[in-house]
């Protein structure tokens, strides 16, 4: 299974930016999608997930109200929009697939629920 992440770069503040991830090599309709993000000496945080079906999407506290995440289980992508951009935001933003053998916030936040790994986009929100 190979993931791959797009639609980093050069943000300035306030501004808008999505992302997208694209699934190859698995069945993308069976996994649970979710974003997380690793900022320069940071350890790695949860960002936004998704339930195989979309029926259920969780957010992180840091950008909880100003993301969304969706996928499009025709196209094996899952994207992540985020508004209103911060310097904070700056991270290197990966993209994980797994099947969480548990259900709720407290299971999809944790990085031991998704076996496979995108490689990472850069994102800078910076004027």
């Amino acid at each position: 299974v190979q993931l791959q992440a797009y639609g980093g770069g050069l943000v300035q503040p306030g501004a808008s930016l999505t992302l997208s991830c694209v699934v190859s090599g698995g069945l993308f309709s069976s996994y649970g999608m979710a974003w997380f993000r690793q900022a320069l000496g940071k350890e790695r945080e949860f960002v936004a997930a998704i339930s195989w079906n979309s029926d259920a999407r969780y957010y992180g506290f840091s950008v909880k109200g100003r993301s969304t995440i969706s996928r499009d289980n025709a196209k094996n992508a899952v994207y992540l929009q985020m508004n209103s951009l911060k310097a904070e935001d700056t991270a290197v933003y990966f993209c994980a697939a797994g099947r969480p053998t548990c259900s709720g916030y407290e299971c999809y936040d944790s990085t031991w629920e998704y076996s496979y790994w995108g490689q990472g986009t850069l994102v800078t929100v910076s004027s």
